[in-house]
């Protein structure tokens, strides 16, 4: 075992990919001189060498697109997003390539590329540099979209999107890259790259997150738990395809859902998550679902950031709005 930060353990899974597939490109802007905007690509391009770790144009229509051409050649190009807000000028790139190709060709060609994004808010940044984009990808057909919470799923989960043949989305909760948690590198991943986690067991109420929120929830549960509320808190992990069967099986026990994520609020996955579930456990629910989320305005400069992201004290307020239970903030209810 090893401690490492989760930004290390994203390294080792690059390194490892590396190392056991020399299929395996790392392409993006500053990876290779630089490391890395949060250096974690360091080292990387010393031990690979400039072919296998490529510092690219300021150009995201470019990375993806050359990563499309790539993955027809057989390599599997893991490309990096250097910020969410980024990530737009290669939308066009990957919601009607990336996303298509397979389905386009019969299933004869298939796109193996890892595009890894650091998302979230919480760095006191600037505009483009703190936004939670996982929804529109999430609602693309086509893509796989996960996004990791600790160090251990950091590592492994990596390793899982690169070996895929499917095109994945690897969202990295950047304000956890300095998360200090224990590895084993060499560890078979327990559970599907699809599959959810249960983190605390809980019987009244039912608490669903993922990324840079998890840490936040398992403090909910703690704090709830000193109230006499049993909170359960589930990781989802994948943002698509969701574990709704983790998610209903929680409620059908609960009979409470709680949904957490810095993106905004409208059609966000809290939307989603709670129609699906409303559906599927409507004779077990005690009390409508709640989402607890960033607010229906772009991403506000960041000395009012601790107010637009969803922290303990909201997060509880929902809880207790599910429990039926008021207090001072359920007077003035947010839309958040």
């Amino acid at each position: 075992m090893h401690t490492l930060t989760l930004s290390k353990s994203i390294n080792e899974g690059l390194r490892r990919a590396l190392s056991d597939n020399e299929k395996v490109v790392l392409m993006g802007e500053d990876i290779g001189d630089l490391g890395g905007v949060f250096r974690v690509t360091d080292g990387l391009k010393a031990e690979f060498g400039p072919s296998r770790v490529i510092d690219t144009p300021l150009a995201e229509a470019g990375i993806i697109g050359t990563a499309v051409g790539l993955a027809y050649r057989g390599y599997r190009p893991v490309c990096e997003i250097q910020f969410d807000g980024f990530i737009y000028p290669g939308f066009d790139q990957i919601v009607a390539q990336v996303a298509k190709l397979h389905a386009r060709t019969s299933g004869d060609v298939r796109m193996p590329i890892t595009i890894r994004v650091p998302f979230g808010g919480g760095i006191g940044s600037v505009e483009h540099h703190s936004e939670s984009p996982e929804a529109y990808f999430a609602h693309t057909a086509g893509l796989r979209v996960v996004s990791c919470s600790n160090p251990q799923d950091a590592y492994s989960m990596l390793r899982q999107a690169i070996a895929s043949d499917d095109p994945v989305l690897f969202f990295e909760p950047k304000r956890r890259y300095w998360m200090k948690g224990e590895v084993n590198l060499e560890q078979t991943p327990e559970r599907s790259l699809s599959s959810a986690r249960v983190l605390t067991s809980g019987t009244d109420v039912t608490l669903v997150t993922y990324g840079p929120l998890v840490p936040t929830a398992m403090d909910v549960a703690a704090a709830a738990a000193e109230d006499g509320i049993s909170v359960e808190v589930i990781d989802l992990r994948s943002l698509q395809p969701v574990d709704f069967d983790a998610v209903v099986a929680s409620v059908r026990v609960t009979g409470r859902l709680v949904v957490t994520h810095e993106a905004q609020r409208f059609a966000g996955l809290g939307a989603e998550i709670a129609a699906t579930i409303t559906e599927r456990c409507f004779e077990y629910l005690e009390a409508a679902p709640e989402r607890v989320t960033g607010f229906d305005t772009p991403y506000p400069p960041a000395a009012f950031e601790d107010q637009f992201l969803p922290d303990l004290d909201r997060i509880l307020d929902a809880v207790d709005r599910a429990m039926g239970r008021r207090n001072s903030l359920s007077d003035w209810r947010f839309d958040g």
